[in-house]
C-alpha cells in the first residue's frame, strides 16, 4: 500500500458538508483506505483574495492507486461535487490535491509531487504536520513542522472531531 497525504478545501456554500461528502467520496473508493483526518481549519484566501475564507483540511491514506490514478479520483469526485475551473484560484465548491505519495519526487505534465506550492501555505502545512509532525518534505528534507510554525498566519483551527467516521457523520 502506498501512504498519501490529500489537502482539501471549500469556500462556497455549505464548506464543511463539501468536505465531509468528499471524504466520504473517497473511503468509498476499493481502492483507498481513510486513516486520518486533520481538524478543520479556516484560512485566508491566497492569490485571488476578494472571495469568502476557506475551510481546510488535509487526509492521510493508504492506497492501491498509483499517483496517477489518485488524481483522477480527486479530478473526479471534484467535478462530482460541482467544481468549475472558472478563475485561476478562485471561490471553490471543493479543491482536492496531492501533497505527498510515499517519499516519491515527480514531475509530469498533470502532477507534481511533491506540490510545488506546499512549503508556501499554512492552510496546507499546519494540518498536515498535524496528523504527522514527522514528515519531511521529500526533495529538501526539511522538516514540514518547522515550516508551519513559520507559515501559519490567517489559518485558524475551526473544528476537531474525533477521528475519520466522526468527521464523516458529524450532523451540525
Amino acid at each position: 500500500m502506498n501512504i498519501a497525504y490529500l489537502s482539501l478545501g471549500s469556500n462556497i456554500g455549505d464548506r464543511l458538508n463539501y468536505l465531509r461528502r468528499a471524504v466520504r467520496l473517497l473511503r468509498e473508493s476499493e481502492d483507498v483506505q481513510m486513516n486520518k483526518v486533520s481538524s478543520v481549519y479556516e484560512t485566508d484566501p491566497v492569490g485571488n483574495v476578494d472571495q469568502a475564507a476557506f475551510l481546510n483540511i488535509v487526509v492521510e491514506l493508504e492506497t492501491l492507486l498509483s499517483p496517477h490514478e489518485l488524481l483522477k479520483k480527486c479530478n473526479e469526485i471534484e467535478e462530482h461535487l460541482g467544481r468549475t475551473r472558472e478563475i485561476h484560484w478562485g471561490p471553490r465548491t471543493v479543491d482536492l490535491d496531492i501533497l505527498l505519495y510515499n517519499e516519491e519526487n515527480m514531475k509530469t505534465e498533470n502532477l507534481i509531487i511533491p506540490h510545488p506550492r506546499m512549503t508556501e501555505r499554512g492552510f496546507v502545512l499546519v494540518p498536515l504536520v498535524e496528523l504527522n509532525p514527522e514528515l519531511v518534505e521529500p526533495l529538501t528534507k526539511h522538516s514540514l513542522l518547522k515550516l508551519a510554525h513559520v507559515q501559519k498566519e490567517g489559518v485558524r483551527k475551526w473544528k476537531t472531531f474525533d477521528g475519520v467516521d466522526a468527521f464523516v457523520h458529524f450532523d451540525d
